[in-house]
């Protein structure tokens, strides 16, 4: 400031006009060279490179999108730049990796993957998995999932080399991978693994903690997870094994010229096409050429690709998808044909089954549960019609079908992702009401509904809250129903749809033959009583149940419950009732001597009151066992008791079932 008082005359000479000393702020200007020419900034420069490095060089910046947050992000970039440069002799593996949030019920959900993934049958011998670790081959899970309590998520890998059937033992192969992913990571890593070899390909299950050395969360970048892991497995099965040889591709390119599914000549064929879906079978490779013209005939005679002459061929658009599903159908054809033969199950033909609203119900026998996709835990299920063929059908989640054991008689039906008539009834009641539902103002709004009637209502709405799509329920127990509750309703159907595409049901646990003769209400007798036993072909297993049925109309004569043959052929009145008592009265003697109580029959309009005990499986249906003081009764079976055994519960026997209610533990009398 000395300075500019000291430039005040100098400024004053100037014609400027004098400023007060506090008002006084000098303002630099641009510094500029000796030369004239204009100084650019490292930030400008900086800037430049950018967009040199963007869309006036012809290439899109890359926008964010959040793959490279976490560890291994430069790696993985790294790797994935190193995959695109791989050649046909690095050998191949696949890595599939889901990450999954331990909240709620997922310790549930970690459990039971952990006895999944050691179950029996999976190792070379048929006998069950062996968990390892990093320094051990026989890892204890107990432990492990004891170690994950209060982890935030843990990651699940299945790693599956393409010649792994060439390793006599995979867990030195496994070791190396997770040692290298440490390194790339930069953190020690726990984990357990175990190996499968009950597919075409065996494979690695392993199940990562979500933490790193430190206990912190452990974040690995999407981009290692896409592309670092596969490349890993990759480099070390072609360290182990080689390269593969000009034999090996040579002979795996021949193979794959005739496969109906995507092969590696199918993607090499999609890159090299025009704009208008043509390419020609010309290399400079002779072998290549060969392969190529050898494919694309293949694919004129699928009617996949069109010959416009000159060599050339022009593909079929959804090539690559009609490719992919051909592939999956061979898959599941292949896996029908073995589990025949290894059960000696001669069938005339087999279907595949895709599950949707025109599909008629499938009715038969259960041949086996599996998985149809690991990684995403759908099931798929096995069945032996009763229309005498086989059918592949896929359920969905694993969790969200009950266990069903092998043999047992069950019912298929499609499910429908739309809104029910109970939706439209609380929309109805909800707008009646400023937006609120409950069940007073239920029966208030409909007199002629009864109260079981509008509680079924409230466990809708429960289901739907349960699974985020639901309104709110107020600390009084009415319901805040919002204005667009059909649409979450149609929503929370779609997605119900997506995870569970039909309805699993179970018509018999026991063999066919044996419900000739039993003392019980049967699933032949529901088929003799509606007389549409029309779609049983005589032929695979729906011979045998014909052969049940008749037998089963003879022993129903013998036993006075029935009169006629075939199409004349009737029940006597109270016929069913009587069957469904004698099977309830022989389970009620079984259950009294364990119990040691004596059973008493339930009838209807009586009031039911006790603990409820168990359930229990019996031809004319399932049963909760209701506990009393001195004796205990038999009542129809409702899911909602799955989570109330143990608890007192009361409510009153109708036709159509029991409206309970449930006290909080086992040994209060009130009931709430």
């Amino acid at each position: 400031m000395a300075k500019i008082r000291h430039l005040r005359p100098e400024i004053a000479r100037l014609g400027y006009a004098a400023m007060p000393d506090d008002d006084f702020t000098p303002k630099l200007g641009r510094k500029r060279p000796k030369d004239g020419k204009k100084v650019v900034k490292y930030g400008g420069r900086i800037l430049a490179a950018a967009r040199l490095a963007g869309t006036k060089t012809g290439v899109r910046a890359r926008r964010f999108d959040g793959s490279r947050i976490g560890r291994g992000a430069s790696m993985g970039r790294l790797l994935s730049s190193r995959e695109r440069l791989a050649g046909f002799r690095s050998r191949r593996a696949v890595v599939k990796a889901s990450l999954i949030r331990l909240q709620g019920k997922a310790g549930q959900v970690a459990r039971a993957h952990m006895r999944y993934i050691q179950r029996d049958g999976v190792t070379r011998e048929g006998l069950p998995g062996e968990l390892y670790g990093p320094r051990t081959d026989r890892a204890d899970g107990d432990d492990f999932l004891k170690r994950t309590d209060g982890d935030r998520h843990q990651f699940r890998f299945i790693v599956s080399a393409e010649d792994g059937a060439e390793y006599p033992d995979l867990k030195p192969y496994v070791r190396r991978l997770m040692t290298q992913v440490e390194q790339d990571l930069g953190t020690k890593l726990d984990w357990v693994a175990v190996d499968h070899f009950n597919t075409e390909r065996p494979h690695t299950h392993i199940v990562l903690r979500g933490v790193d050395d430190r206990g912190d969360n452990l974040i690995i970048a999407r981009e290692y997870i896409s592309h670092g892991l596969r490349e890993r497995a990759s480099e070390l099965v072609t360290l182990d094994l080689g390269p593969r040889t000009d034999q090996e591709i040579e002979a795996r390119l021949r193979h794959d010229v005739d496969q109906e599914r995507l092969t590696a000549i199918d993607r090499r064929l999609l890159r090299r096409m025009d704009a208008d879906r043509v390419v020609s079978p010309a290399d400079n490779d002779p072998f290549q050429q060969s392969v190529a013209a050898g494919r694309l005939r293949k694919l004129k005679a699928m009617d996949l690709a069109e010959d416009i002459g000159s060599g050339r061929y022009r593909l079929a658009s959804g090539l690559e998808d009609t490719l992919r599903r051909m592939g999956e159908r061979g898959d599941i054809i292949r896996l029908m044909q073995r589990e025949l033969t290894a059960r000696r199950l001669d069938r005339a033909g087999v279907e595949q089954v895709i599950s949707s609203g025109e599909r008629a119900p499938i009715v038969g026998r259960l041949i086996q549960r599996g998985f149809s996709d690991e990684h995403g835990d759908r099931h798929y299920v096995l069945v032996d019609g009763v229309d005498g063929r086989v059918h592949y059908v896929d359920i969905g989640r694993g969790d969200a079908t009950p266990t069903v054991p092998e043999g047992a008689m069950i019912r298929i039906d499609p499910s429908k992702a739309e809104t029910n008539r109970a939706d439209r009834t609380i929309d109805a009641v909800a707008r009646a009401n400023d937006g609120r539902y409950s069940v007073d103002l239920h029966l208030r709004h409909d007199p002629s509904a009864s109260e079981a009637f509008a509680t079924r209502h409230v466990r809708r709405l429960e289901a739907m809250r349960r699974a985020g799509a639901g309104p709110d329920r107020l600390a009084d127990g009415n319901w805040t129903i919002p204005d667009d509750h059909l649409a979450r309703a149609e929503a929370y159907a779609a997605r119900q749809q997506r995870d569970r595409p039909v309805t699993l049901s179970i018509v018999s646990r026991s063999p066919v033959a044996e419900l000739a003769v039993r003392q019980a209400s049967t699933w032949l007798d529901r088929e003799l009583a509606e007389g549409g036993h029309g779609a049983i072909r005589d032929a695979g297993f729906g011979r045998e149940v014909r052969t049940a049925l008749a037998a089963r109309r003879q022993w129903l004569i013998e036993q006075q419950l029935a009169d006629g043959e075939r199409s004349a052929f009737r029940y006597r009145d109270g016929a069913i009732n009587s069957l469904r008592q004698r099977e309830l009265r022989e389970a009620g003697q079984r259950l009294g001597s364990d119990l040691g109580k004596r059973f008493e029959p339930a009838r209807t309009g009586e009031r039911i009151e006790g603990v409820i005990a168990r359930k229990v499986d019996l031809e004319s249906g399932s049963f909760a066992v209701v506990e009393r003081s001195r004796d205990f009764t038999l009542v129809p079976w409702r899911d909602v008791l799955d989570r109330n055994i143990g608890k007192a519960a009361s409510g009153i026997l109708r036709a159509d079932g029991i409206s309970w209610q449930f006290a909080r533990g086992r040994s209060g009398p009130q009931i709430s």
